[in-house]
């Protein structure tokens, strides 16, 4: 993204768009005081993100006993329910479907492809699906301190080491086949990216025809094969990523507000929530409602404005897609890919 001399004053820059995860699939009932257990509680923790000024939603499902759901026809029922209770809100599924282990000692691992893919077919539609570019380790608890898991079912050792062991399966088999898919059901892909390599993945799907339409990413900075917490790494990425594209910062734990200080400074977007982080300062626990509420008043510290739902699904491009190659390079503020022959660096066309 290119800067301005004015590009830092907050009437220069976008509403800020603010993701709420309020669902913590890795969390067990206790871990948290505001996980949803209920249909009712999940669409409740929706209405009141929306009400602290959250405009998109990251949605996972939670059984009865507490565990995260793999059944797609709850996915179904809740989307419905919020198509109804929060219908501005842009509802983005996570593309995981859960990743929560079964019992003691069990690995947490995603689903297979199969499982995954099904996700173009829910119904209602969702906005987004998540998804995950390149295979990487996942070691959730890497950059976690005994501070953060105290108290947790992750803190328990069988349980530490199935997230300390986990990695996200996504490659060309995966992805290619996920996109397309997720195309044919008009769902917008929402690009899951913690590296410089797996974005330029993704702008070599773009140059290749794979992928024509907005392109919508989280840098994911919660360390164990994805991004760390250095600022610079945080700086260099939102400096590569295409003028076009919309992005958002994802951290984890005590890091979260601080790293999205940044973003919100930047002009970027945020996301907070339960899945992300459960503290305000060490010992204090912070419920995803009072984290939306810390990132409006951090935002509007500083002079940014808060996008409203309408807002966010025009900010988002929710529902716009690209007749061509050349287009998405030229909707993305991005040079066009060369012609036969053609020599020297690359210019936008005039």
């Amino acid at each position: 993204m290119h800067f301005h001399d004015d590009s830092l004053f907050p009437e220069n820059q976008e509403k800020l768009v603010i993701q709420a995860a309020p669902y913590g699939p890795e969390w067990l009932p206790g871990d948290a005081d505001d996980l949803p257990l209920t249909m009712d509680e999940h669409v409740q923790a929706a209405v009141d993100c929306y009400n602290a000024g959250a405009t998109v939603l990251h949605i996972h499902v939670r059984e009865l006993d507490g565990k995260g759901s793999k059944r797609l026809s709850m996915f179904n029922e809740l989307i419905g329910r919020l198509r109804e209770a929060v219908p501005d809100m842009v509802l983005q599924i996570g593309g995981s479907i859960s990743f929560a282990p079964e019992g003691e000692g069990s690995a947490a691992k995603r689903l297979d492809f199969d499982s995954r893919h099904m996700l173009a077919d829910l119904d209602p539609k969702p906005d987004q699906v998540t998804i995950a570019i390149n295979t990487s380790q996942m070691n959730i608890v890497e950059i976690m301190t005994d501070d953060d898991l105290e108290g947790t079912s992750i803190a328990k050792p069988d349980y530490y080491k199935a997230y300390r062991d986990m990695y996200l399966e996504a490659g060309p088999d995966f992805y290619l086949e996920h996109l397309k898919r997720l195309g044919e059901s008009g769902i917008q892909p929402h690009f899951q990216l913690a590296t410089l390599a797996q974005l330029e993945t993704v702008e070599r799907l773009i140059r290749s025809g794979v992928h024509t339409g907005p392109l919508v990413l989280n840098y994911v900075a919660i360390g164990g094969g994805f991004a760390g917490r250095h600022p610079a790494d945080l700086i260099e990425f939102v400096r590569r990523v295409p003028d076009g594209a919309v992005l958002t910062i994802e951290s984890s734990m005590r890091a979260v507000a601080p790293m999205n200080a940044i973003g919100i400074a930047l002009g970027v977007h945020v996301r907070v929530g339960n899945e992300d982080n459960l503290w305000r300062r060490k010992g204090e626990r912070m419920s995803s409602v009072e984290q939306v509420e810390q990132m409006v008043q951090i935002s509007q510290a500083l002079g940014r404005d808060i996008a409203t739902g309408a807002e966010a699904r025009k900010i988002y491009k929710i529902g716009e897609t690209y007749s061509s190659t050349d287009e998405t390079l030229a909707q993305l503020g991005m040079v066009p890919n060369r012609r036969p022959g053609q020599r020297g660096f690359m210019l936008r066309d005039a």
